[in-house]
């Protein structure tokens, strides 16, 4: 007779393999920082808008109002009721440099104004808005020490449409 050999499982403790985490690490330690470095931080500017209103009546309506067309053919420099200067279109773009000529003679006149229009022609670009936008309220003057500075000229913008 041939004797059975009973081969018996050997308990043996099964451990659970340890995760490594050291790698992982390595990369946030160096992936972090890299990212915070690169982000874009974007700062948004809100500019208060008024809309022209319709009613103005002769008592209520002021002596002179600084009002700025942007038609395709250029910017017209306007009273309120005629024409004060008309600025041709420069290259590909509007002479924002002579805008800021004339605002600046404008505010000279009637240092005491803040507000002004900007009217559009429909089919005008936004990023001509702004730019028009941004001469109108601020122009950038040369400090005594070289450094650029800002001054206000109009800071009350309305927006409407050209007539």
């Amino acid at each position: 007779m041939a004797r059975r050999v009973h081969h018996y499982k050997r308990s043996s403790r099964q451990e659970t393999p340890e995760l490594d985490m050291t790698t992982f690490m390595n990369l946030m330690v160096v992936l972090v920082p890299f990212l915070l470095i690169t982000a874009v931080f974007s700062r948004i500017t809100i500019v208060e808008l008024d809309l022209p209103s319709s009613q103005s009546s002769a008592a209520d309506a002021p002596d002179f109002r600084v009002e700025v067309v942007v038609r395709e053919a250029g910017l017209e420099i306007m009273d309120g009721h005629q024409v004060i200067a008309a600025i041709p279109n420069v290259g590909e773009g509007y002479d924002l440099e002579a805008l800021s000529g004339y605002l600046v003679a404008i505010k000279e006149q009637y240092p005491d104004k803040r507000d002004a229009s900007v009217l559009l022609e429909p089919e005008i670009a936004y990023d001509h808005l702004i730019n028009v936008m941004d001469t109108v309220r601020t122009v950038r003057t040369v400090g005594e020490a070289g450094q650029v500075e800002r001054a206000e000229l109009f800071a009350a913008i309305s927006v409407g449409d050209a007539p």
